[in-house]
C-alpha cells in the first residue's frame, strides 16, 4: 500500500531483457538518491512510476537496486521498459502519515498528456484518460499520475476518452519526475481505490433471501 507521496526520484540505468521473446520481461536497475536505500531491505515493495514492484537485489554502497518486471506488467504500464527518470515511493508503514490518499500501486490505465504548461506560479497538466476510467474521475477527486497523488480540478468527457485537468504546485514539479513530461507523453494512471469498491458494491446484486434450513 502507498500514499502517492513521492519519496525520491530515481533513474532506470539499465533495462535488461530476461529472455529473447515478447513473453519475457526485463530486469531493471534503478539508481537512487544518496541514502535513499538506508532503510530498505531485500524483498521490500517499492512503487516505480506508480507500479508496485519487489526489490530483487540491493546495493546500498552504490545506492541502486533491481526489480524484475514481467511482460504482462510491461504491457499495462509505460515508462518502465527503458532508461529514464522514475518516481519512487517506499511502501506505507502502519504508523506513517497518510499525506496523499490510499494507493494500491496497481496501474489501471495509460493516459496521454495533452497539455503541460506554466500558469502563474503553477503548472497546468491535462491528460486524456481511457474512456473506461471516466466513471471513476470526478471534480476534487483523487488520481495517481506516475505514482503521484493529485487532485482533479476539472473533468470533461470526450468522444475518445476523458480529459482531466490538474494544477501542479511548484513543489510537486520540482520534486518529482513529472517535471520531464511534455505534450504527447504517456503516463501511468491509478483511479481512487475507494471509487473502485463503491462501483463493485453498487453493481453487485443483493443475494436473494432464502428460508433458513431446518
Amino acid at each position: 500500500m502507498f500514499t502517492g507521496i513521492i519519496t525520491g526520484v530515481g533513474r532506470i540505468s539499465t533495462a535488461q531483457p530476461l529472455g529473447g521473446t515478447a513473453q519475457h520481461g526485463k530486469r531493471l536497475t534503478i539508481a537512487c538518491p544518496a541514502h535513499y536505500l538506508d532503510d530498505v531491505t531485500l524483498g521490500d515493495s517499492i512503487a516505480l512510476n506508480g507500479a508496485c514492484m519487489t526489490i530483487t537485489s540491493l546495493n546500498t554502497v552504490q545506492q541502486q537496486f533491481t526489480i524484475e518486471i514481467s511482460a504482462a506488467s510491461l504491457g499495462k504500464t509505460t515508462g518502465l521498459d527503458s532508461v529514464g527518470p522514475v518516481n519512487l515511493e517506499k511502501a506505507l508503514r502502519a504508523n506513517d502519515r497518510l499525506g496523499g490518499h490510499l494507493v494500491s500501486g496497481h496501474v489501471d490505465g495509460i493516459g496521454r498528456v495533452t497539455c503541460f504548461e506554466p500558469t502563474g506560479e503553477s503548472w497546468l497538466l491535462q491528460l486524456l484518460a481511457p474512456a473506461e476510467l471516466a466513471k471513476y474521475l470526478t471534480y476534487k477527486g483523487s488520481i495517481v499520475v506516475n505514482g503521484v497523488s493529485l487532485t482533479v480540478n476539472c473533468v470533461r468527457d470526450l468522444a475518445d476518452g476523458c480529459e482531466v485537468s490538474i494544477n501542479l504546485i511548484p513543489h510537486t514539479v520540482q520534486n518529482t519526475a513529472l517535471q520531464s513530461l511534455s505534450t504527447g507523453a504517456l503516463v501511468n494512471l491509478e483511479i481512487d481505490l475507494i471509487a473502485r469498491y463503491v462501483e463493485r458494491m453498487l453493481n453487485t446484486a443483493a443475494p436473494t433471501a432464502t428460508s433458513p434450513s431446518r
